[in-house]
């Protein structure tokens, strides 16, 4: 069975998006499992149904802390329970930007809107007072800037003649409970879609410079330099001969080299069928908590060592100093 992402769910009232986002880890191959579910407010309904379900609970009331004292309270109980994702349900505090950046990446919300639209509080009244054909929810990453962090999915509900406030708020919530378990599944869960990380690969790899694409039997493959002289310096694998993992092929300094990182770290190192015995090492991409800043590195790496030498003159001579 897949690794399960551990969520930590954060609530402040009814908890219906949590019971959805619960409910829905139980389902089948889940890529995600509560850990715990916490409130600014310890008479939350949603704590006594969390709690039902055996779902770990914790409160901690703001009234009286500062922001950053309540928010430190609330992450140590989140680290507590070992929780690899914060997801806001209904959570109606702003958290402190040094929360938000220490969990960036990490942190999802659901907004009642169709963002960009509409950021902040009484967003149907305003999406009915703008005379807009729908409204809303949108599932964002948590950035300091509050409802601006990327958007990773949105789910439409059509307004009504004669919608209020409260009764496309209604229709809005049931749509909500459908869109946000699933768009909190795809995200834990990106780790294992080729599709995701050869987007990421070809993202840092095509920020190379003079680097390009070129298919390589079957493979996506990056190349260094223009025209017929340009070499390739990396190769994105889905599964390649002979190893049952996502991969990327990137060049070694030496055989010696190739050995010693197999040998060391066989969760993450291997030799390629074929391009090891040029000196190739294969990167297992398809493992939870993979560091991009690394997979960044060995592509700029190889990048150097196929690179024409008028690209690579200036980082020689910096090398030297």
């Amino acid at each position: 069975m897949a690794e399960k992402a551990r969520i930590a769910i954060l609530i402040s009232g009814a908890g219906t998006n949590m019971a959805a986002l619960l409910y829905a880890s139980r389902l089948g191959d889940a890529a995600y499992k509560v850990v715990l579910v916490a409130s600014n407010d310890p008479s939350a309904p949603g704590l006594a149904l969390a709690e039902l379900e055996g779902i770990p609970t914790f409160a901690h009331a703001h009234k009286g802390l500062t922001r950053e004292a309540h928010d430190t309270a609330m992450e140590a109980a989140v680290l507590a329970a070992g929780a690899d994702y914060i997801v806001l349900a209904g959570y109606m505090r702003i958290l402190s930007d040094g929360f938000v950046e220490r969990w960036q990446g990490r942190m999802l919300n659901i907004h009642p809107s169709l963002l960009p639209k509409y950021k902040g509080l009484d967003t149907f009244a305003r999406a009915i007072a703008a005379g807009d054909s729908h409204a809303g929810a949108s599932v964002h990453l948590v950035t300091p800037d509050l409802d601006s962090g990327e958007v990773l999915a949105q789910a439409r509900v059509a307004i009504a003649p004669g919608d209020t406030p409260a009764s496309l708020a209604e229709r809005v919530r049931l749509a909500e409970h459908q869109l946000f378990p699933r768009a909190v599944a795809e995200y834990v869960s990106r780790w294992r879609n080729p599709d995701w990380l050869l987007a990421e690969v070809r993202r840092h790899a095509l920020a190379l410079p003079e680097a390009c694409e070129q298919e390589s039997f079957g493979s996506a493959g990056f190349r260094a330099g223009e025209g017929k002289s340009g070499k390739y310096f990396a190769y994105f694998s889905d599964r390649p001969h002979g190893h049952d993992r996502i991969a990327m092929l990137v060049k070694t300094g030496s055989m010696d080299e190739l050995h010693s990182l197999v040998e060391d770290q066989p969760d993450i190192y291997f030799k390629p069928a074929f391009y090891g015995a040029s000196g190739w090492v294969g990167l297992v991409l398809d493992r939870p908590g993979l560091d991009w800043d690394e997979v960044a590195a060995w592509l700029a790496r190889s990048w150097r060592a196929v690179a024409p030498k008028r690209l690579t003159r200036f980082m020689d001579i910096a090398d030297e100093f």
